[in-house]
């Protein structure tokens, strides 16, 4: 998929999960938060493929991951995250609660409300949100 796609995956997600939660669909918009993250870091990572070029195998398979630390790392944004942490507290801590997502919260039916808004505004947050950071670099 082209990393137009991607982004405008990450953004429809994020609008869902807002109306989700609105619905008081509290698994389902903890999910979606946490998806919008993967579907970012996959227009990330999409850029980082050239025309003309056959990338690396190894490379192409894990980014078919669902796990967010080794998409970052697939993404060639760990030493950028790393500073980003460093650099801003309240962003660090919005990737604490984000980086544990994973897409076997699918499965799960016991998200509290505080949990699912807590997720949707680490990814959201204007200033020190995950998405914002990602923003810079798909």
């Amino acid at each position: 998929m082209h990393r137009r796609l991607w982004r405008r995956l990450a953004d429809v997600r994020i609008a869902d999960a807002t109306a989700l939660l609105a619905a008081r669909r509290y698994a389902a918009c903890y999910y979606l938060a946490g998806y919008a993250v993967e579907c970012a870091l996959k227009a990330c990572i999409a850029g980082r493929f050239r025309a003309n070029t056959i990338p690396d195998r190894s490379e192409v398979n894990r980014s078919y991951s669902h796990d967010l630390e080794q998409l970052v790392t697939v993404a060639g944004l760990q030493s950028a995250l790393a500073r980003r942490r460093t650099e801003d507290a309240d962003f660090d801590a919005n990737w604490n609660l984000v980086k544990d997502w994973n897409v076997d919260h699918r499965y799960r039916l016991d998200i509290t409300r505080k949990d699912a808004a807590r997720l949707l505004s680490a990814v959201t947050d204007t200033e020190h949100g995950v998405l914002r950071w990602l923003s810079n670099y798909w």
